[in-house]
């Protein structure tokens, strides 16, 4: 029945900055941008490389997601890269931290966490 997931959907607090982020950081592709007047808002669709998508919106004054302590509910988002190791470089480059990277006691692969602008976890893991 359920095939896959088709996208993920991601309100932020500045459109300029998460765009830039997603975009220009974690390079993905931009399929298509509109604004919808009647709702202040910015509807961004971004393609991951296999096919997977991102929805960026921006609405105004939208309460902050609660990470710290977590909140029950949606925990992270994780993004599967080949090396965990470069991807960490490739961010702090760009000015991203991350958290040391960690050994999944089961897997037995290499992860790690960061966030976006509005403190949304993200995870790289490597497959």
């Amino acid at each position: 029945m359920i095939k896959g997931i088709h996208h993920v959907a991601i309100i932020c607090s500045n459109y300029a900055v998460s765009k830039h982020f997603y975009v220009s950081i974690l390079g993905l592709e931009i399929i298509a941008e509109n604004y919808r007047e009647a709702r202040d808002s910015f509807k961004l669709d971004l393609k991951l490389p296999n096919g997977n998508q991102i929805e960026l919106f921006s609405f105004p004054d939208r309460p902050k997601r609660p990470s710290y302590p977590e909140a029950q509910g949606l925990r992270h988002l994780a993004f599967y890269v080949s090396s965990v190791e470069d991807t960490v470089a490739y961010l702090a480059e760009h000015g991203v931290a991350t958290e040391p990277v960690r050994i999944d006691e089961y897997t037995g692969k290499k992860y790690t966490f960061f966030s976006d602008p509005d403190d949304l976890p993200l995870e790289l893991y490597e497959a």
